[in-house]
């Protein structure tokens, strides 16, 4: 099985990317140049997904300095961010990364049943 898939979000490609997916579990990574929590996540995102193997997800990473209107569509306060969506709703949210286990756990809550 694969692992999750990342893929950069736009203003373009947000809705098919995040929106539109059906069956899936959608984690929008709201980032930044120079946050050092974003910095921390990015480095460790590869581990993370490789955890993830097989589930039905995928990662859409978006500046949030280069995308500010996407991420004041959602009232966001600071980065990272982390949204979850799961057929085109808004189903999670987490402010900031605070470590794998805390991350990996609240994913898998928020995974589609098998």
């Amino acid at each position: 099985m694969a692992h999750p898939v990342s893929y950069e979000g736009t203003a373009e490609n947000f809705d098919q990317l995040v929106l539109e997916p059906k069956g899936e579990l959608v984690v929008v990574d709201f980032w930044g140049d120079g946050c050092p929590n974003c910095d921390i996540y990015a480095a460790a995102e590869p581990a993370l997904l490789a955890e993830l193997e097989g589930a039905p997800m995928r990662v859409v990473k978006v500046n949030a300095y280069q995308y500010e209107d996407l991420a004041r569509r959602f009232g966001l306060f600071g980065i990272p961010t982390f949204l979850l969506f799961r057929e085109g709703k808004l189903i999670g949210k987490m402010s900031q990364y605070y470590g794998k286990e805390y991350w990996l756990g609240v994913i898998r809550d928020h995974l589609p049943a098998a």
